[in-house]
């Protein structure tokens, strides 16, 4: 063991020493550089099948996932999993806290197993994810289901959000991560998940509904996290007489909790008149007309129709797909996209994608890969099928990416800065080498990996400091050294 981690670290300490061309990156270059910005790095034969095709041709692609057809084998795994296709309803009724009987409260031991029960919806949201990630042709959807899922964080162990993370992800946040972000924010905004993990559900206005129980009077966090995280930014020029008055704004929009005779509690989205403000409300300039449901509505235009918004949203994706210090000009374009075009997504990164900076040597493979990224592309190179996906998770929780599993609403962060330590290195040689040797069961068929599988995959595309590590390290730890390199580790 303590020769295979020297065989790695030697190959890691030239992780500070990246590619850098003085002009546009070279040709022999790009198609491994899209698939690992646009997706989760290559698997076998994809550097050749997008050489083949033209690298416009696959980013065309890659951005109308729609005409991308799904492998049935992947269609039949995500049907297979019980609680993926459930609706909303369906997962409160099944998994959700026990109606009262004849008006008793249930038994605390039956509260406790049913609290059990529920986290087979969190587990099998992390294997979809996961299996999506792996296997799906729809490589930019799935990595901007990641950057979406962080930028609206919901954590899934808050109390009923565990019933309704999978159902979030899938119904507030997939269907638009190529759409317009209005749509995007206005979907999140009204998802009991959000409601209940950012407290909006208690933002009742203080003169109204006194009795209401649970019912605290104004509560500003989300009203805070809506401009700061979700659109304008913490410098976006709001003041904290803004956070109150969108939190007047927000009081009432909620969910219900409402037992259907003895068989079922239901939480659906609602706006509670009885519980809000009707004043009109002077939001950043702007005045707000009392009335009900389409204050909100209202606010939430113009928050996605902000210049600060569309500055922070661009920098944001900019920091994503190019650099974590992406370059002013560039964001500053692709703002002006999003404000030309109502904030569509997909043309702001067909604008990115184009861009002389996305292309610019300097930023090859100069993004640390998060954990997930890193353990999904670890996957992918090395051609193994899974079927068993809680070695995967047990590797998530161990680098500090526990799926669903960030508190903070500000979601995970994707710079180098937040992942590269000494002790997250050594978790990933450590996976490295046990995936390369064929040590961690996800399926009942597993392989060790090969060295030349894996510069097949990456079309021999690794630095000279990498390969004489490789040729230094006996045959049998040439493939850790490889999974372990900075090619690998970076993107």
């Amino acid at each position: 063991m303590r020769r295979i981690l020297l065989s790695t670290v030697s190959c890691i300490l030239v992780l500070f020493q990246p590619a850098v061309f003085a002009i546009e990156m070279p040709s022999e270059f790009k198609a491994l550089h899209v698939l690992n910005r646009l997706g989760f790095g290559p698997s076998p034969g994809d550097i050749k099948r997008v050489d083949d095709m033209g690298i416009d041709n696959y980013i065309k692609q890659q951005l109308h996932p729609e005409n991308i057809p799904l492998p049935d084998s992947l269609t039949q795994q995500l049907n297979s999993l019980s609680t993926y296709s459930l609706g909303f309803d369906e997962l409160t009724e099944e998994y959700g806290p026990p109606p009262r009987v004849n008006g008793q409260r249930p038994d605390p031991e039956v509260v406790k197993a049913q609290r059990k029960k529920s986290q087979i919806i969190v587990q099998e949201a992390i294997q979809a994810r996961l299996m999506q990630a792996i296997e799906s042709p729809r490589q930019l959807q799935e990595l901007l289901v990641d950057f979406w899922y962080n930028h609206f964080n919901v954590f899934a162990q808050k109390e009923l959000d565990r019933l309704w993370i999978g159902d979030y992800e899938r119904n507030a946040i997939r269907p638009y991560v190529l759409g317009r972000f209005r749509d995007l924010l206005g979907a999140t905004a009204k998802h009991p998940a959000m409601l209940f993990y950012l407290d909006n559900w208690q933002n009742v206005d203080p003169n109204s509904f006194k009795n209401a129980r649970k019912a605290k009077g104004l509560n500003e966090n989300y009203a805070r996290e809506l401009m700061e995280l979700h659109t304008l930014g913490v410098n976006g020029g709001y003041t904290q007489d803004d956070v109150i008055a969108l939190a007047k704004i927000l009081t009432g929009w909620g969910f219900h909790g409402k037992q259907r005779g003895d068989t079922q509690v239901s939480f659906d989205f609602e706006f509670n008149p009885r519980r809000h403000d009707p004043n009109d409300q002077v939001f950043l300039g702007q005045t707000i007309s009392g009335g009900g449901q389409e204050e909100v509505e209202a606010a939430l235009d113009v928050l996605a129709r902000s210049p600060q918004t569309a500055q922070h949203i661009c920098y944001q994706l900019a920091q994503f797909f190019v650099s974590d210090a992406p370059d002013p000009q560039l964001v500053s374009q692709l703002a002006q996209v999003y404000e030309s075009t109502d904030g569509d997504i997909r043309s702001i990164l067909e604008a990115l994608f184009k861009s002389s900076q996305f292309w610019d040597g300097k930023n090859y493979q100069a993004k640390f890969k998060t954990p997930f990224q890193y353990v999904v592309s670890v996957i992918r190179a090395s051609g193994q099928q899974v079927t068993n996906y809680r070695p995967l998770m047990g590797m998530l929780q161990q680098l500090g990416e526990p799926m669903y599993g960030c508190f903070s609403p500000d979601g995970y962060k994707n710079t180098q800065a937040a992942w590269l330590n000494p002790d997250g290195m050594l978790r990933r040689i450590n996976f490295a080498t046990a995936i390369g040797f064929g040590r961690v069961n996800i399926n009942d068929d597993q392989f060790p990996v090969s060295e030349d599988d894996l510069l097949s995959v990456y079309d021999h595309q690794f630095s000279a400091s990498t390969m004489q590590a490789v040729d230094a390290a006996l045959p049998r730890l040439r493939a850790v050294v490889l999974l372990g390199s900075p090619e690998m580790m970076k993107k």
